[in-house]
């Protein structure tokens, strides 16, 4: 039987990008699927765009909404599909034309899966220029615990949506796919990792991602430990493991920064200033 798949495209200032994400979807060798379009209260072009796509094919559909961040554009989103299996997708990156034909077989055979995923290219500007290849592992909450070992755009049953409550709309800052994940797969639901690239990531330099890891890795990881606190409890002794862990490599690079000489001519060049300021 074949299952529909609800593809869901979050868009918010990515107009200029948004084409090449709905090509890879209308490239689909399996053909039984709707993309929904979110326009998550884009001031660009979004809303033209999508339009266009709309005629060209019944399938792609446009629903736009007040701007409330990515976990809200996606549950909009999957709140008006009718798919059985959802497939999150930036409206930046790019997937394989055998995307969906390789990972819906997968969740239609075995039910003890929640959650399909791949190999990932990172690109920049066009699929061949990879710059970095993902391969992640593993097949349940144990392996994402500490870090996100499944990209967020990943195949996943629309049921186990609806047993989490969505995507978690106060996560604003990133990191909301790793949550997720963790709150499907602690019920005891697995995941598979397909060794196969079928997903390819548009690097950018100014993206949510950098804009996370830089800014908010931290108080994001706060909420999620606080949030899932009894998987950390039960284990205790890898989570203070991992903590310390971080607090050496956090304490290693700012030593690196302040013994480089760029830090040290750095400093001294701005003491005149501070005299001054004085």
């Amino acid at each position: 039987m074949s299952k529909l798949v609800s593809i869901i495209v979050p868009c918010y200032n990515q107009a200029h990008f948004l084409s090449d994400a709905l090509q890879s979807v209308l490239n689909q060798i399996y053909v039984n699927w709707e993309c929904i379009i979110v326009n998550d209260g884009s001031p660009d072009n979004t809303e033209q765009v999508a339009n266009e796509w709309c005629k060209k094919d019944k399938r792609f559909k446009y629903i736009s909404k007040n701007n409330g961040g990515l976990s809200s554009a996606r549950n909009a989103g999957i709140k008006s599909c009718d798919g059985e299996f959802i497939l999150p997708l930036d409206s930046d990156d790019i997937i394989d034309s055998k995307f969906l034909e390789i990972l819906v077989p997968h969740l239609v055979n075995d039910n003890s899966l929640a959650i399909v995923s791949c190999y990932t290219k990172f690109f920049s500007k066009k699929t061949s220029n990879v710059i970095h290849e993902l391969k992640p592992k593993g097949d349940s909450f144990r392996n994402l615990l500490f870090e996100n070992n499944l990209i967020a755009t990943s195949l996943y049953r629309k049921s186990c949506w609806e047993e989490v409550g969505g995507y978690d709309e106060n996560m604003k800052n990133g990191f909301e796919d790793w949550e997720f994940w963790i709150a499907i797969t602690k019920s005891g639901w697995k995941y598979k990792v397909v060794e196969d690239f079928l997903f390819f990531y548009r690097k950018s330099k100014k993206s949510m991602l950098i804009d996370t890891l830089e800014n908010h890795r931290i108080s994001n990881m706060e909420y999620v430990f606080e949030k899932h606190k009894d998987l950390y409890k039960e284990n205790y002794d890898n989570t203070l493991k991992y903590l310390f862990f971080l607090i050496n490599m956090y304490r290693n690079t700012n030593l690196k920064i302040e013994n480089s000489s760029t830090y040290k001519i750095t400093k001294i060049l701005s003491k005149p200033f501070k005299i001054f300021k004085k």
